[in-house]
């Protein structure tokens, strides 16, 4: 047989097995070409995945040094302290005094029991028309009382107060031969008085020491912490111990002085306060100098003071009588 015979290849094209092959190799382009549109089109379609953002690593923080305990004040310190605060309040107010008009322990004591609930220098614009009227225990006892409520009615509490003082100058006139005495014991049997007043009395009638505890002394001694007690005896009993008994009436003074003008009960001017760096308390008021300047009162303030006749020394413009004008 010639070896044309047996060729597998026709007389015009392509043998049966290399037709076959090329339709096998046709289909799988075809099949990859609808693969790839597919996957292309899914890719398109596929929304990216949301990838929540990286948490940065937390700073590393030292622990936190313990803070060093304050160490409280001693009873020592505090006894030092205070008495320096005593000290430079005398330089400050050389001139501190009793704010009340009186010429005699009768008008003392009368016009203590008036301040009760009222200004000082509400009762010094009072005080001279009853006293004109009433100069002694006699005659104030033996007065009608309606005239006296009339009289002491710019005080408040008239018809209380008009009872306590018609009592105390009966009580004058009946047990103490018209004079007002000099005891504490004896002062505080009278009605109106009681230990406050007293010492009022005592300290500025007859020079005899004591400590008046009003409402400016109890809150600045507690500002300064020299006592945490509230009750007005064992504040005056702590304090006692603090400062000799020769320094107690004037320091009453200073102390009172010092509330009324810059240490105020609810905006004390910090920043007008010549004593700042001995006040535990500093910071509760008002510490803009320009700020606290506008709180002071009284000669401190410019403004008049509270006596009508104020004593010799006094830096402040008196205080204007009963209806006039206190610019």
């Amino acid at each position: 047989m010639s070896g044309e015979g047996n060729s597998a290849v026709g007389e015009h094209g392509v043998s049966k097995r290399a037709k076959a092959s090329n339709r096998t190799d046709v289909g799988s382009k075809e099949t990859s070409k609808t693969t790839s549109k597919a996957i292309s089109k899914a890719t398109k379609s596929a929304k990216p995945a949301k990838v929540a953002p990286a948490k940065p690593a937390p700073a590393k923080v030292a622990p936190a040094k313990p803070a060093r305990p304050v160490k409280p004040e001693s009873r020592l310190a505090m006894v030092r302290r205070a008495r320096k605060i005593n000290r430079e309040l005398a330089e400050v107010f050389p001139y501190a005094h009793p704010e009340l008009d009186f010429r005699n322990p009768f008008e003392l004591v009368v016009a203590t029991v008036l301040s009760a609930q009222t200004t000082d220098l509400r009762v010094n614009q009072t005080t001279p028309a009853l006293f004109a009227k009433y100069p002694t225990p006699e005659d104030l006892a033996a007065a009608v009382p309606e005239e006296v409520e009339e009289l002491i009615r710019p005080t408040g509490f008239f018809r209380a107060k008009t009872k306590s003082i018609m009592g105390l100058a009966a009580a004058l006139r009946d047990d103490f031969g018209g004079e007002v005495p000099g005891r504490l014991e004896d002062l505080v049997k009278l009605p109106g008085v009681g230990r406050k007043t007293a010492f009022v009395v005592l300290g500025n009638a007859y020079g005899v020491p004591g400590i008046t505890v009003d409402t400016h002394f109890m809150r600045l001694v507690r500002r300064w912490k020299w006592t945490e007690q509230e009750d007005p005896v064992k504040i005056e009993a702590e304090i006692a111990e603090i400062f000799p008994k020769s320094e107690w009436t004037m320091l009453s003074h200073r102390v009172i002085f010092h509330g009324r003008r810059i240490c105020h009960a609810r905006k004390p001017a910090c920043g007008a306060c010549p004593i700042t760096h001995l006040c535990p308390s500093y910071g509760e008021g008002e510490t803009d100098p320009e700020k606290a300047k506008k709180l002071l009162k009284y000669e401190m303030g410019g403004f008049p003071g509270q006596r009508l006749n104020p004593p010799p020394g006094y830096p402040g413009r008196p205080a204007p009588p009963l209806g006039a004008s206190d610019g």
